[in-house]
């Protein structure tokens, strides 16, 4: 049975060992440049970097977001069940239904709550 995992473990080895043959041969092989102030400073289309190099987003912004994938996904759960729904009716698995309605009823309070706490509107 041990013979069935070799081609794993030599496929395993040999991915590790080119990622390491691959970071030293670009150390020792990697151009170097000399470091100047110049060279290292941010490149504006020939503007000079003035201010912050990365504005500022509003909580608000992620918050929606973070609400969007997390109903998104909630939906996603939603696609399987849908799938076999028929097959589950017909084999006379009533509480199936039940069972989902109750998920989408939590899902629907939570966008509730949310709607409630204003989470979702952009001004303030």
């Amino acid at each position: 049975m041990t013979q069935d995992y070799i081609a794993v473990l030599v496929q395993i080895v040999l991915a590790g060992g080119f990622a390491v043959a691959t970071l030293i041969a670009s150390a020792l092989l990697g151009k170097r440049a000399l470091r100047n102030p110049m060279k290292d400073s941010a490149y504006e289309c020939g503007m000079l970097p003035v201010g912050e190099g990365q504005a500022r987003f509003s909580v608000k912004f992620y918050l929606v977001a973070m609400l969007f994938v997390l109903f998104d996904v909630e939906v996603v759960f939603l696609i399987p069940w849908a799938t076999v729904y028929r097959a589950q009716i017909e084999s006379g698995a009533g509480i199936f239904l039940f069972a989902m309605l109750g998920f989408v009823g939590i899902l629907f309070l939570a966008y509730l709550y949310a709607l409630k706490k204003g989470a979702l509107s952009w001004q303030r």
